[in-house]
């Protein structure tokens, strides 16, 4: 099952998603350190994370609704579907955070918002992780490449 957003062959979604969830996590990483360190840097640091991520996980979510929109149905475009949703909703989650700790500063609120989203966010890559490695989505079969 190839994917049609690629480069050399190579999928640009699984390529990309690693910046939101780097950006988001070490978001949450700055909130604990806030917790135990007090604010100053640790809350500006999780606000400027939070925007990091929220901005690349637009720019992955192009490939990846191209990839989505051009399977045929299936259940892996089911599972897609469960996957982006979710995605668009922790994207969601993060954009009222980001404008909750611009307004208000990093409480508790808006920290237990980011726990929400990360949890929700490993649910996704889980149910990525499915339709790659149980269902073959974007997985180049018939034979090696040549170099």
């Amino acid at each position: 099952m190839r994917n049609s957003a690629s480069i050399a062959g190579h999928p640009l979604h699984p390529m990309l998603i690693s910046f939101p969830i780097g950006w988001w996590v070490l978001s949450l990483i700055c909130d604990v350190f806030m917790l135990f360190k007090g604010k100053g840097m640790w809350d500006i640091f999780a606000l400027y994370t939070m925007a990091g991520g929220i901005l690349a996980a637009l720019i992955a979510a192009l490939p990846g609704f191209v990839d989505l929109f051009t399977m045929k149905p299936s259940q892996v475009k089911r599972i897609g579907i469960w996957h982006m949703g979710i995605n668009l909703l922790v994207t969601v989650l993060y954009v009222i955070d980001f404008l909750w700790r611009r307004h208000g500063g990093a409480t508790t609120g808006p920290i237990l918002l980011s726990v929400v989203a990360v949890l929700l966010l490993a649910v996704s890559g889980w149910l990525g992780g499915e339709m790659v490695y149980v269902h073959g989505a974007a997985v180049e079969t018939g034979g090696e490449r040549n170099s």
